[in-house]
């Protein structure tokens, strides 16, 4: 996975809501669809920087992902939130350590890792009589209103889940908003001018969690990204008409989808 140079690359590992489409004993018209634009996995973005690679949540198709979309290398991972379709594939991690030859520095809310410390606990006890191996993993609390890394600046966005308050990023111009049905006014004041912003919209009934279509369009007028792509999309929403009904400058995202904007100096 290699970017221009002086471009951010993200890929879309994931556009799908938590059960994945096609879902387990679904006939619908989405998860029976021949179009694979309708074939989404849990939601996660990779963020490539052409030296550095950072995973934004580690997905029970995590494996699975990286191999679909060339992902080689992982030197950081931002988790949006704690839910299982955003950590569950945490284990994976542990190839990038033999590939890389170091721990992976894993970034969240506190109270996000330590959720993720309890889920995982044998990544996180000090045991030699673990019989395979386990990842080796740096968890590192996010605690400040921006980030280093690798010599980049990556602003954490708060973000409300229903009422669990979680963390979307912004990388350049480039902002992933996933998991949300409230954006505090302050943190759409962290959302101006950007070139791409990677939006939830679940479906098109309300939802106590997530924003639905309609409220997803709302938003992202009123934030005025350039380029708006929704995901953590649900069987209700199918790739191609919807996309037919969307204002011009938003669509629904899907995996492997792959947006640029020039790092900023």
């Amino acid at each position: 996975m290699n970017t221009t140079s002086g471009d951010i690359r993200v890929i879309i590992l994931g556009s799908g809501t938590s059960h994945g489409i096609p879902m387990i004993g679904c006939d619908c018209a989405v998860c029976t669809s021949a179009d694979p634009r309708d074939r989404r996995t849990r939601p996660s973005i990779a963020v490539d920087y052409g030296d550095r690679t950072i995973l934004v949540d580690t997905t029970p198709e995590l494996r699975l992902q990286c191999v679909a979309h060339g992902i080689r290398r992982v030197h950081a991972v931002l988790f949006t939130h704690h839910h299982a379709d955003h950590v569950a594939g945490l284990d994976d991690l542990r190839r990038f350590n033999w590939l890389l030859q170091a721990p992976v520095p894993c970034y969240g809310r506190p109270d996000t890792l330590e959720v993720i410390r309890r889920m995982f606990l044998y990544a996180f006890e000090d045991d030699p009589d673990y019989p395979s191996h386990k990842p080796e993993l740096h968890l590192v609390p996010i605690e400040d209103d921006r980030l280093e890394l690798f010599g980049r600046t990556v602003i954490p966005v708060p973000l409300m889940h229903g009422p669990l308050p979680i963390l979307g990023y912004r990388f350049g111009k480039i902002a992933y908003c996933t998991d949300c049905n409230v954006i505090p006014e302050q943190s759409l004041e962290l959302l101006r001018d950007l070139d791409v912003l990677i939006l939830d919209a679940l479906r098109r009934r309300p939802h106590p969690t997530h924003f639905n279509l309609e409220q997803a369009v709302e938003v992202a007028r009123r934030i005025g990204a350039r380029r708006t792509l929704f995901t953590h999309i649900a069987h209700e929403l199918q790739h191609e008409p919807v996309n037919a009904q969307l204002p011009k400058s938003m669509e629904l995202a899907y995996d492997g989808q792959i947006v640029t904007s020039p790092i900023e100096h």
